[in-house]
């Protein structure tokens, strides 16, 4: 039996194998317009697929913007920065905030800054983790005229927030595996060229699926912001913005997101 990092051998044993016809469906199956990492992943290499294009009309419905200002990630005044530009946010648009993190560290270290100054300006602050199940803390989100949702994990995916409830989704960090992770290590080993293979692909799929929890609906409208400046002076950066639907898309500094 091969390892649990290598699950692959597995489906194709218990699913293609077993089944006459298999269909799996996802807004988030491609890398770069391609289904080769997916389809490596599940050997699945003797497939049909079809990539099929979004109903949303995200040109119109959704500004993606980068500020082009932040720190670098691993900069030591990077979660000072990021604290101040989310409290301004909050501020510009009354919440209405999701806030997507890649490590629970980071958003406690969050909470902690934001929640005092948003509260005196009556933004309540939902952070994952506190207790509350997610699903629970969505249904608080949701329900409240002026929050901030602060998440991780679970909350780049499946979430759904129609209306008016949510108008800004705020990506963190570009969100790559954590490398020293022992799962993620030994998956990571099966491949020649882990990061292009493997770090990439994964971090491009969860960075598409927090980009989906914006747009729920045809009359949704809001943006979403990446604080993560990677996305303009690394080489990998434009495949992260490249694997997004067509939407109106701009730089500039972080004072501006939401006027």
């Amino acid at each position: 039996m091969p390892p649990p990092c290598a699950w692959g051998p597995l489906v194709q044993k218990h699913l293609w194998y077993e089944k006459a016809s298999v269909v799996l469906a996802s807004a988030t199956m491609t890398t770069h317009g391609e289904f080769t990492y997916i389809r490596n992943t599940l050997d699945a290499d003797e497939v049909d697929v079809l990539a099929l294009g979004s109903p949303f009309d995200y040109e119109s419905s959704t500004l993606l913007y980068v500020a082009n200002d932040m720190p670098e990630p691993n900069a030591f005044n990077y979660q000072q920065v990021l604290d101040r530009t989310l409290i301004a946010t909050a501020k510009a648009t009354g919440g209405r905030m999701l806030v997507l993190f890649t490590s629970y560290a980071a958003l406690k270290k969050t909470a902690q800054a934001i929640t005092g100054p948003l509260a005196r300006e009556d933004i309540f602050v939902y952070e994952q983790g506190e207790g509350a199940s997610p699903n629970a803390l969505l249904e608080s989100f949701k329900t409240t005229d002026r929050a901030v949702l602060l998440g991780t994990r679970s909350f780049w995916e499946g979430v759904d927030v129609p209306g008016d409830a949510l108008s800004v989704v705020v990506i963190t960090k570009l969100p790559f595996e954590v490398p020293t992770d022992p799962i993620i290590s030994a998956r990571s080993e099966l491949y020649e060229d882990s990061f292009n293979e493997y770090y990439l692909p994964e971090a491009i799929l969860k960075f598409r699926q927090g980009f989906g929890r914006l747009i729920r609906t045809a009359s949704g409208r809001g943006v979403v912001a990446i604080l993560d400046r990677r996305v303009l002076t690394k080489q990998y950066g434009r495949m992260f913005l490249e694997s997004l639907p067509p939407c109106t898309a701009r730089q500039g500094p972080r004072r501006e997101p939401c006027p």
